[in-house]
């Protein structure tokens, strides 16, 4: 359970090694971009980018005021509702599956040929 690092051998000094072991301070891949935390706000973020959900909010934030009220506030969230709800289901199982393959690319055994 050592970890190895090698470094191709460029006629670097030692100062170069420590900076630069500072920098790749690991060898994990990661595909997912959600954690836990950060799910929520930035795939809420992400779905606002569309036009269509863009569009939706539009009218919801407008049928909120009772001068221009079409239905009931309730039925004009709802496809906006729905339609966020699919969309994060999808990218969420989709995320978890990155997440699991990351973890058994990164937990395999790899070979170091070395002379």
């Amino acid at each position: 359970n050592k970890w190895r690092i090698v470094l191709p051998d460029n006629g670097r000094q030692g100062k170069d090694w420590e900076q630069d072991s500072a920098f790749y301070s690991g060898n994990r891949i990661q595909t997912a971009k959600y954690t836990w935390f950060t799910f929520l706000p930035q795939n809420l973020f992400e779905q606002f980018h569309r036009l269509g959900n863009l569009y939706f909010f539009f009218l919801v934030v407008l049928n909120w005021f009772p001068q221009v009220e079409v239905l009931h506030k309730g039925i004009t969230m709802l496809p906006l509702a729905v339609v966020l709800l699919a969309s994060m289901a999808k990218d969420a199982i989709e995320d978890y599956r990155k997440y699991q393959y990351d973890k058994t690319i990164n937990f395999t055994k790899t070979r170091v040929y070395d002379k």
